[in-house]
C-alpha cells in the first residue's frame, strides 16, 4: 500500500492520537473517503441494510437488533481480504451482556464485501489506523452492519451492553442511515467514567474515530419521532485488532 499519510487532515489523526477519539461530519468524510477510491456502490451499500438478519443472541435477551458480520485481515502494507466466515467473540471484560460466548450472524453479501463503497472504507482506516499504529502490523478486520429499530413502546439500544470498550485496537463507526429516530447521541467515557465528548450521528457519512485501549464509548437508546413510521438507525462498525 502507499504511504498515504498525507491525504489525511493532520488534526485528524493528530485529534485521535492526542484524545482518543474524534467525529467526522458527513461531508467531511466524503471527502477523505474520495482521496481513497469512490462510493458508486452507495445506493446498493445503504440498500442492503433493509436485509439484515435478527440478532437473535440479543432476542433472546428481550432486545431487539439486525446484523450481519464479516471478517477480513491485512498486512501493514497489503491489502484487505477477506477471510473465512467465522464467529464473532468478546471476552466478558469487553461485554458483561453478552461475553465468553461464540456469536455466528448471517454473513455480509458478497456484493458488498466485494464492493466499492466498502473497499473505499477499508482503504480509509488501513491508512489512518496505520498512521497511529506501530509498522508492519497484522490486521484481524471485523465488519458490523447494524439496524437499530424503535417503536412507541420499546426504545432501541444501539449499545445494550452499556459504555464499552471493543477489545481491539481502532473503532470506525459510520452512520449509512437513520429514519424517523431521535437522539442516539454517542458518548467517549475515560475509563473512570470521566465524559470526554459527546456527538450525534445525523447524517450519512457522518463517523467516530475511536482509540479503543484509551476510550470507552456508547450511544444513548433511540426513540421514534412519529408513531406510525418505522424507526430505526443502520451503521457500520469497522474494527481493526493489530493479530501478530
Amino acid at each position: 500500500m502507499n504511504n498515504r499519510a498525507d491525504a489525511f487532515e493532520p488534526t485528524l489523526s493528530e485529534q485521535v492520537d492526542s484524545q482518543g477519539f474524534a467525529f467526522v461530519d458527513g461531508d467531511h468524510m466524503r471527502s477523505l473517503l474520495a482521496a481513497d477510491g469512490d462510493l458508486s456502490d452507495w445506493a446498493a451499500f445503504a440498500q442492503s441494510w433493509n436485509h439484515l438478519a435478527v440478532d437473535e443472541y440479543l432476542a433472546a435477551k428481550g432486545r431487539f437488533r439486525r446484523r450481519r458480520h464479516a471478517t477480513f485481515s491485512a498486512t501493514g502494507e497489503g491489502p484487505v481480504v477477506p477471510e473465512p466466515h467465522q464467529a464473532h467473540f468478546q471476552s466478558l471484560q469487553y461485554n458483561t451482556l453478552q461475553g465468553d460466548i461464540q456469536r455466528w450472524f448471517e454473513p455480509i453479501d458478497a456484493s458488498i464485501v466485494h464492493g466499492a463503497t466498502l473497499r473505499t472504507i477499508f482503504r480509509f482506516c488501513h491508512q489512518l489506523f496505520g498512521t497511529l499504529a506501530p509498522p508492519s502490523r497484522r490486521w484481524h478486520i471485523e465488519v458490523h452492519q447494524f439496524r437499530i429499530e424503535a417503536t412507541t413502546d420499546s426504545a432501541g439500544e444501539p449499545t445494550p451492553e452499556g459504555s464499552h470498550r471493543d477489545g481491539v485496537d481502532y473503532v470506525l463507526v459510520l452512520l449509512v442511515n437513520r429514519q424517523n429516530i431521535a437522539s442516539g447521541t454517542t458518548t467517549i467515557h475515560a475509563p473512570d467514567g470521566t465524559l470526554l465528548g459527546d456527538f450525534t450521528l445525523t447524517h450519512a457519512l457522518d463517523a467516530a474515530l475511536i482509540d479503543d485501549h484509551r476510550v470507552y464509548h456508547g450511544v444513548t437508546p433511540v426513540v421514534p419521532f412519529r408513531a406510525d413510521e418505522p424507526a430505526f438507525r443502520d451503521v457500520l462498525v469497522v474494527t481493526f485488532r493489530a493479530s501478530e
